[in-house]
């Protein structure tokens, strides 16, 4: 990397001489010890919310329960995003072996992989590699067994109560919380939903500590992350940087001279422009009118040549089609916010319509019922806000 702002790591890809050394290292530590670790990491979820890692184990370790269940999310369906796949293929042992540290934890005997219905050509590779790790698990007397579950290709099974739904054969749609799935997720048992990235960097505190994962990214946004970048850029694909990056360095390394606008986010996150990225890093802090901003992985580039209104027009057509209709503010929403651009970019409506739109937005991310519905706002607003000439003409 050219600048120091923009530190390359290798925590997630870095291979190991012998194979299941971490796992079995840490297998034999004190439940105590390691959730320690993991929370003392001050690790947050990797897919975009940014929960506590170690306070969800936590949470679900003290239920008393006669199951409970580890669920890895590989249900990777945001646009833009594509880095849990390049784990899933390259380091799938790092994965399964985080969902065996977090079934010691909370006590759990089975685990799932949720599998993106799109990913179904990795099946054959990731149940071999699963049989060899389900083996280690036997040989070793720990009495905990992984298999996997294709999804049907629909977004919102990203949801995490969609997913278990999903799971249990009823339409993948969100549930009313609380309860939340450390109380009763899988059946009605407790369960650890956690996305792949996460679950890799957990077992991967328990090799380096969690000292060392604290002395990278900043107080709010510990550790590493790993974004997939594409778009206009030369050089696109999966790079694992230090939280707490810059906008304006990102751009830098990454752009092809003339970005105009970065997506952070994918679909459902922020659209930064050019006269922002300087003053923006990439965290958890989040908000549009924050410096920081979270992500699940996606940095999509947009140079001048894009036209913003097909960007946020193709955003709308997405979280149309992938709404599952349970919610009227996402269900009406979603075709509302598609119909009302069109209006104006076609004379139809006036300029100030715009501004009604956007507070249709405010009123989805208050009202509906889950992520989908309420993250519509985030790139609207975003592009509207900062584009709103080609909204127009």
């Amino acid at each position: 990397m050219k600048d120091k702002h923009l530190k390359r790591v290798d925590i997630i890809f870095k291979p190991h001489s012998v194979k299941y050394e971490v796992l079995d290292n840490t297998l034999k530590r004190s439940n105590e010890d390691v959730l320690n670790e993991v929370i003392e990491s001050g690790l947050k979820g990797r897919g975009g919310a940014g929960f506590p890692t170690g306070l969800k184990w936590k949470f679900a370790a003290e239920q008393k329960a006669e199951k409970k269940f580890v669920i890895c999310n590989a249900d990777e369906g945001e646009p833009g995003t594509f880095k849990d796949r390049e784990i899933l293929t390259k380091v799938p042992r790092k994965v399964f072996g985080g969902m065996t540290v977090c079934a010691k934890i909370i006590g759990a005997k089975r685990g799932f992989v949720y599998l993106r219905g799109e990913y179904k050509y990795l099946l054959p590779f990731l149940n071999q590699e699963l049989e060899k790790f389900n083996n280690h698990l036997k040989e070793i007397n720990f009495d905990f067994k992984i298999d996997i579950f294709l999804g049907s290709g629909a977004y919102v099974c990203g949801e995490e109560s969609a997913l278990m739904n999903s799971m249990e054969g009823k339409r993948g749609e969100p549930r009313n919380k609380p309860p939340f799935p450390t109380v009763a997720g899988l059946d009605g048992f407790p369960t650890v939903i956690n996305n792949v990235e996460t679950l890799v960097y957990s077992l991967m505190i328990c090799r380096i500590g969690s000292k060392a994962f604290k002395e990278l990214g900043t107080r709010d946004s510990r550790g590493s992350k790993v974004f997939s970048v594409s778009g206009d850029t030369p050089i696109p694909g999966i790079y694992e940087l230090e939280y707490g990056l810059s906008v304006k360095d990102f751009v830098e390394e990454f752009g092809d001279g003339d970005t105009k606008a970065i997506q952070i986010g994918g679909a459902a996150g922020f659209c930064v422009p050019r006269k922002k990225f300087g003053q923006t890093t990439v965290g958890y802090q989040g908000g549009l009118n924050g410096d920081s901003l979270p992500t699940g992985g996606s940095m999509m580039i947009f140079n001048s040549s894009r036209s913003m209104y097909n960007v946020l027009h193709n955003y709308l057509d997405f979280f149309e089609e992938e709404s599952c209709g349970q919610c009227t503010p996402c269900r009406v929403g979603c075709q509302q916010l598609r119909k009302g651009i069109e209006a104006v970019k076609n004379g139809e409506k006036p300029e100030e319509y715009l501004n009604q739109l956007v507070k249709l937005t405010e009123t989805m991310k208050l009202t509906s019922k889950c992520g989908l519905g309420q993250s519509v706002a985030n790139s609207f607003a975003s592009i509207v806000e900062n584009f709103r000439e080609e909204m127009i003409y």
